[in-house]
């Protein structure tokens, strides 16, 4: 009979690895006392201190986006369209 995998909610993630940034308890104690596996708190840990300056991300400001601009996109297709009309009118007249 196999074990169901566990998964745990990215609250308890966050408060398993601020516990472990503590370094109050070891790993193995961590573990012990929140019933995870010690490489899935590092992994958390390490998720932690990587993504951490994202929280820190001013929202009032615009982020730069890579793609076009709205209006570039449909000037573009109104040239598309007057092209094909124009394809279509002399494609009418050579028949």
């Amino acid at each position: 009979m196999s074990k169901k995998r566990m998964t745990h909610t990215p609250a308890f993630k966050a408060k398993v690895a601020l516990a472990a940034l503590r370094q109050e308890k070891t790993l193995s104690q961590l573990a012990a006392q929140f019933k995870v596996h010690p490489t899935a708190i590092a992994k958390w840990k390490a998720r932690l201190f990587e993504q951490a300056a994202d929280v820190f991300v001013d929202g009032r400001t615009k982020k730069k986006s890579d793609d076009p601009d709205i209006e570039e996109l449909y000037q573009q297709i109104g040239r598309l369209k007057v092209e094909l009309d124009w394809v279509k009118k002399k494609s009418q007249e050579l028949d």
